[in-house]
């Protein structure tokens, strides 16, 4: 297993707005992503989670503020250009049915690809050890993940938490030092969301790289992040460890709409 040997760059989002129109959808939001560690995005619906992903990925420009990757500047790049600095992004709705496991960690390889069309076509030697080590790679990431024995096997046929498993390895394949989790066991089962809090536990400790975390399950947050920030109408309202966080007046008043204004009347 190819392991990372360097701590991977710090993620670093500062005062990011976004406006649609007459919508501001992120007002002035920052936070930090320390180096190797898990960082949950949480908040209401509407609260501006999903902007702030696109923004991340390079989906959506903001308005004002930046982006940084270590000493990398992200925030006007396209998508495949942050995703060769090493952001990679799995997404919420977004499950493949088409091909094998293997061909879709392929896949994620293809933008670390020397070999150019033509030598690859041709099936030029150059071109056919690099298809070898990364088919080699991508079966390891295979392993990582828990795939390995589906590795051949038509995706159409494997449970809807496998699918979603193979899409977190396809991003792997990329070897981001940064990645991005959309939701990651929406849909799933109880005996899936498990399993899904186990590979990313593994992953985040072989490989050693940043993981963001946009979830619902506020049970899985609280096992896997080391920090959150909360939004709520595009604004951050608390910061800091899931414990933190989970009894913040703030945050209880955006979830519950109580907590804060008893807490006031006391």
């Amino acid at each position: 297993m190819t392991v990372r040997t360097t701590a991977p760059p710090e993620l670093a989002v500062t005062d990011v707005t976004v406006r649609f129109a007459s919508l501001t959808a992120l007002d002035t939001v920052s936070f930090t992503v320390a180096p190797g560690t898990v960082h949950a995005l949480i908040g209401p619906n509407g609260a501006g989670k999903s902007t702030c992903f696109n923004v991340l990925s390079g989906l959506c420009r903001p308005a004002s503020g930046t982006v940084r990757l270590g000493g990398a500047d992200l925030t006007r790049l396209a998508p495949h250009r942050i995703a060769a600095l090493g952001v990679a992004r799995t997404f919420q709705n977004i499950v493949t049915t088409q091909g094998t496991v293997a061909d879709n960690l392929m896949l994620g390889r293809h933008a670390l690809s020397r070999a150019g069309f033509a030598a690859s076509a041709l099936r030029l030697p150059h071109a056919r050890r690099e298809q070898r080590t990364h088919l080699a790679r991508a079966r390891e990431i295979a392993e990582l993940t828990g795939l390995a024995e589906h590795f051949d096997s038509p995706v159409a046929l494997l449970s809807y938490g496998d699918r979603k498993r193979v899409e977190f390895a396809r991003a792997l394949c990329l070897e981001p030092s940064v990645l991005l989790l959309d939701e990651p066991v929406a849909g799933m089962n109880a005996a899936e969301r498990a399993r899904a809090v186990e590979v990313v536990h593994t992953v985040r400790a072989e490989l050693g790289l940043s993981v963001v975390l946009v979830e619902h399950d506020m049970g899985l947050v609280m096992r896997l992040a080391d920090e959150v920030t909360v939004l709520d109408f595009g604004r951050v309202i608390a910061h800091g460890t899931p414990d933190e966080v989970r009894g913040d007046p703030e945050v209880l008043r955006a979830y519950l709409g109580t907590g804060a204004d008893e807490e006031d009347a006391a």
